[in-house]
């Protein structure tokens, strides 16, 4: 049975640096056996990848792409936190946004960028309950963020061990 890490690997991809906060919050916070993280952008290499709605300037098909690469961003922020991308057990909950232009109603779609990677690395255990949301705006522009509850090993310090 393959680890998180070999799957991630397979697909060619390797965790990102957790993202600097844009505001005043944590990239992810530990508490118990559950790590939340802050809603995570398509950011590669501090840069956002694209701004702008679905459904306008950006295609369903690269907000597909964009979720993904929120997704990574988001597993690599829940790794910092949980002590490493093996110590998550479980994807509990994901919640996604999405700008779109008034009338695009593909969200679900979109958010499955997401989820189809967390199920990649993580298997049965990638499986999640899930919200895909139209919103007006997100932070810098952004067409997608998304945001996730994680299972881990062992018990929590209660605290932001990122």
């Amino acid at each position: 049975m393959s680890t998180p890490e070999e799957r991630l690997a397979e697909l060619g991809l390797t965790l990102p640096p957790v993202a600097t906060p844009a505001g005043s919050y944590v990239p992810a916070l530990r508490t118990g056996t559950q790590v939340y993280t802050a809603g995570q952008l398509p950011l590669a290499g501090g840069k956002l990848l694209a701004t702008g709605k679905v459904g306008e300037a950006v295609t369903a098909e690269e907000a597909v792409a964009l979720a993904r690469t929120c997704a990574l961003n988001a597993l690599a922020a829940a790794a910092s936190a949980a002590g490493g991308l093996s110590a998550i057990t479980r994807i509990i909950k994901v919640t996604g946004f999405v700008a779109s232009v008034p009338g695009f109603t593909g969200q679900p779609q979109v958010v499955n960028g997401a989820s189809d990677l967390l199920t990649a690395v993580f298997g049965d255990a990638g499986k999640h309950a899930r919200s895909a949301v139209g919103v007006a705006v997100l932070p810098m522009d952004a067409p997608v963020e998304v945001e996730l509850i994680a299972e881990v090993g062992g018990t929590g310090t209660g605290g932001n061990t990122a």
